[in-house]
């Protein structure tokens, strides 16, 4: 493994920034400077021209090894940036097996290692869900660390399905409801035969309230009175009730509108020459919500619903092409550090998610990116923030019903 010093990562406003949320925490340490470091993974007995790889990555080789600590991608992962990068150096001819970018922070006043303010540290510092954090050097290594894949494993039933499959539950992190369980333990038992751990995890996968959206699908009651529509049915009816110009909605991965008569520029397969041709120009509309990834890793988790919207509308019909993207963020008061508001009050959130605050200051930064690196433009978008405590009115029901509600508006 080759360390690589690279240059200037962060503006001064955005280690001043940094330098705020450590206050913020009670902090004494500053980030002085950070930089990019490079490692790369070079093919064995190959010669690698580390004069010309410096010069392509813009990096220096010798410095990588002097700073505080490193903010390296997620250890077993592969990040985007390197799945670029590697292709990009391979076909220059660079014989790299892989190559990884990190950053390196020199602190001044940094805390004890392994305290309670180290670890406030770390978490201004990075992303737990895309990032780890190094304090040697030497550990850089980890970072093109591939597992071998583990064995087949079968969770046993015969001495209690029910049991087997919670404890599969829990070691595996399926997430798996109880009646969820329940139909496990009888459709093996009718098929003869133990699960494997690979069946169990495809079928929490495939079952996901991502996949199968059974909440927003589930029949319920309000006030006690069972409703006609689940939530789903609901935002269906609107099309049900004024299909007007709908060409296909439901169906597919995106949903398609009758659009105008326009001329298109392509090459005609007839002659092969390029010329305008009048047709009739339908419009793609995908939306993407991504309330989970958003609300632990605002910057990742809005990049990649931007993606999702980009490969769905490039997966409808035949010719589908991605054009132009929005971005829409409903959260809670945003509590902004420094000017608190009149109407905000203290609320605990869970030790894993970002503030609306964090949400709204990286979310929309990472939903652009995505949309701009891949050549569709995010035009613009929405932004509202809303929180009510207590019993909502109309939510109260009978005594199977939720009796008393915190509400507040999804993470988008």
């Amino acid at each position: 493994m080759i360390a690589l010093d690279g240059q200037s990562a962060l503006s001064p406003f955005r280690i001043d920034r940094l330098n705020a949320g450590f206050e913020r925490h009670g902090g004494a340490v500053r980030v002085l400077a950070a930089r990019y470091v490079y490692f790369v993974d070079a093919l064995p007995d190959a010669a690698l021209d580390m004069a010309r790889l410096c010069e392509v990555i813009e990096a220096t080789p010798g410095a990588a090894g002097t700073a505080t600590l490193w903010v390296v991608p997620r250890l077993g992962t592969r990040s985007p940036w390197s799945s670029k990068a590697t292709d990009i150096l391979s076909g220059c001819g660079f014989p790299v097996r892989r190559i990884e970018r990190g950053l390196a922070f020199e602190l001044a006043d940094a805390p004890l290692r392994g305290s309670e303010a180290w670890q406030s540290l770390l978490r201004v510092l990075h992303d737990p869900m895309t990032q780890s954090v190094l304090d040697r050097l030497d550990d850089v290594a980890r970072v093109f660390d591939a597992g071998s894949p583990a064995p087949l494993a079968r969770v046993a039933l015969a001495d209690g399905a029910i049991a087997a499959l919670d404890a599969a539950n829990a070691r595996l992190g399926l997430a798996l409801a109880a009646d969820e369980i329940a139909y496990l333990a009888d459709r093996y038992h009718e098929l003869g035969r133990d699960p494997s751990d690979a069946e169990l995890m495809m079928f929490a996968q495939a079952n996901s309230e991502h996949c199968r959206h059974k909440v927003f699908n589930a029949s319920y009651r309000l006030d006690g009175v069972a409703q006609e529509k689940s939530l789903f049915a609901m935002i269906r009816n609107t099309h049900q009730q004024s299909p007007a110009h709908t060409l296909s909605a439901y169906h597919d991965n995106a949903a398609v509108i009758e659009g105008n008569a326009a001329r298109r520029f392509f090459a005609d397969p007839a002659d092969g020459v390029f010329r305008a041709h009048a047709e009739d120009v339908p419009y793609a509309i995908k939306v993407e919500t991504h309330n989970h990834p958003t609300a632990i890793s605002p910057y990742a988790g809005a990049s990649t619903g931007s993606g999702g919207e980009i490969r769905d509308e490039g997966a409808t019909g035949r010719g589908g092409k991605p054009k132009a993207g929005l971005v829409g963020f409903s959260v809670s008061n945003l509590r902004i550090p420094g000017l608190p508001r009149p109407w905000e009050n203290e609320r605990p959130l869970p030790p894993r998610f970002a503030s609306a605050f964090e949400i709204m200051r990286d979310g929309p930064l990472g939903g652009a990116a995505f949309n701009n690196e891949f050549g569709r433009p995010c035009l613009g978008g929405y932004f509202r923030a809303f929180e009510q405590d207590g019993a909502a009115p109309g939510l109260r029901g009978d005594a199977d019903d939720v009796s008393a509600n915190r509400v507040g508006c999804a993470r988008c």
